[in-house]
């Protein structure tokens, strides 16, 4: 058995997806179907029901995923205290960011952070929030900071992760002076949309909090990208109408290349949190966590 097999299974657990799995694991299709093969064989076990729309776990795969979760963490933990012997060459902090907030948030959040506290060398990944996780599950960034809703929490189990919160973002419902119509729109005139894509966290947010929303929005979507910044450009374009986060459309609202699509009520209210593995990280990594409590 390889360590690798864990690191797709659990993946595919998170995905539900053997396209959108492989493509976090850098695997073309094939090649990823047939290490979860293998990794089945090694078991004795099905570990995924393929025949459903979305491929999901069977009873053994679920037994087996906080297996496979928590022999990843304790490798982690144990490759981070060895590298820690090897001396400051590994003391480098590793983020994971969504790309809406590295451009926005993390650059002023860390300067903050250094007027009190020192910080050496620093790695940041701007990616979409499916990836970061991904990166947060495999080791490969020690902290992950995103935008976060009660409906809508990230993917890294409580057991196996600790987060605080930030500060504080809203999404606005945002369109281009020229495009016609407001929300909710109507069954004969819906408005042009800007969607996000299901490995975006913000798509996540704005889906679970439509979902309680009462009257229905009537929506065509139009262009689906996983990147705030993607469907920003589109807005400007007058493309449609999408939810952006204040922090990044201040300075277009305040220049009226955007308007409101909507009223206050259409508004999202966010949050944005850091999160950490719940195991022993590096002393800089461990230091960094204390001047954030």
């Amino acid at each position: 058995m390889e360590l690798s097999w864990l690191e797709d299974f659990l993946a595919l657990a998170e995905t539900g997806s053997f396209s959108r799995a492989a493509e976090r694991r850098n695997l073309t299709q094939p090649a990823f179907s047939r290490r979860i093969r293998s990794l089945e064989t090694w078991t004795g076990a099905t570990l995924f029901d393929r025949d459903a729309r979305q491929v999901r776990m069977t009873l053994a795969g679920e037994r087996f995923r906080p297996v496979a979760e928590e022999t990843l963490r304790r490798l982690i933990q144990v490759r981070e205290e060895v590298r820690e012997v090897e001396g400051t060459v590994f003391s480098t902090l590793r983020f994971a960011c969504t790309h809406a907030l590295s451009l926005t948030f993390f650059p002023d959040w860390l300067r903050a952070i250094e007027r009190t506290n020192p910080l050496g060398s620093i790695r940041l990944i701007s990616e979409s929030m499916e990836l970061c996780e991904g990166l947060m599950h495999d080791g490969q960034a020690q902290f992950m900071l995103c935008h976060q809703h009660a409906a809508a929490v990230p993917r890294l189990e409580p057991r196996g992760f600790l987060s605080l919160p930030q500060g504080d973002d809203v999404l606005i419902p945002v369109k281009s002076p020229e495009v016609a119509g407001e929300l909710p729109g109507g069954e004969d005139a819906r408005l042009p949309y800007l969607a996000y894509s299901t490995e975006s966290g913000l798509g996540r947010i704005v889906a679970a909090a439509r979902a309680k929303k009462d009257p229905p929005v009537w929506l065509e979507p139009v262009f689906t990208a996983h990147l705030a910044t993607a469907l920003r450009a589109m807005a400007l374009a007058g493309r449609g109408m999408t939810w952006l986060p204040l922090t990044l459309i201040q300075a277009d609202l305040a220049a009226g290349r955007l308007v409101r699509a909507g009223g206050g009520e259409w508004d999202i209210a966010v949050e944005i949190r850091v999160y950490r593995p719940r195991h022993r990280l590096s002393a800089a990594a461990e230091a960094f966590w204390r001047a954030l409590i």
